[in-house]
């Protein structure tokens, strides 16, 4: 069945760094006949890719730790282990950004690149989706601290055992959902990843 949806109306609320949008919306409903017209406001955020360096033939993964604004109530730290990521600007492929992200925050040239899924991150509250990928590199001198400057980004940068990462997840020490799926989807697909199936 094809499920129909109506925009009411629609307004930007508030648009600095970043833009919060509000739609007015009505739908069909499962049971038959439309929902009542209903207001959300929504995170506009358009889509990140983000991207696990690998390198195949020392099974080390490559991490990047940073300052999150949003994990300061945490009660470990706001500082989190993650992927490489960044945001794709108007006219540039995903590939590009995942090239360009791993040069500037982690000094990793890619050399191949395994799409792993497209997902939205919270579609209740963002239109956000994040592309995510695993990247084949040599890790051999990686490491420092890295990051622009005029985007106050100070990132550090280790390079880790792979079974490390995965006890890592398992123990929750890592707490990025993007960084989470990429290295379970490493752990499952890392016999033909090292085989160089794609």
């Amino acid at each position: 069945m094809n499920y129909r949806w109506k925009l009411n109306n629609h307004e930007v609320l508030f648009e600095k760094y970043f833009r919060l949008e509000e739609y007015s919306i009505s739908h069909d409903l499962f049971a038959g006949g439309e929902s009542n017209v209903f207001t959300r406001e929504i995170f506009e955020r358009g889509t990140v890719v983000a991207i696990l360096p690998y390198d195949p033939e020392r099974r080390k993964v490559v991490l990047i730790e940073q300052f999150r604004v949003g994990a300061i109530h945490d009660s470990d730290s706001p500082w989190l282990m993650e992927c490489v990521a960044g945001v794709v600007e108007s006219g540039e492929a995903e590939d590009e950004v995942a090239i360009r992200e791993s040069q500037e925050e982690a000094g990793c040239d890619i050399k191949q690149l395994h799409q792993i899924c497209k997902y939205y991150v919270s579609p209740g509250g963002t239109t956000e989706t994040c592309a995510l990928y695993c990247g084949i590199v040599d890790s051999e001198g990686v490491g420092g601290i890295h990051g622009l400057p005029e985007e106050n980004e100070d990132i550090r940068v280790e390079v880790v055992d792979a079974e490390q990462a995965y006890q890592w997840v398992r123990e929750g020490v890592i707490k990025s959902s993007a960084t989470i799926m990429a290295l379970q989807w490493l752990e499952l697909n890392e016999a033909k990843v090292r085989g160089g199936e794609g």
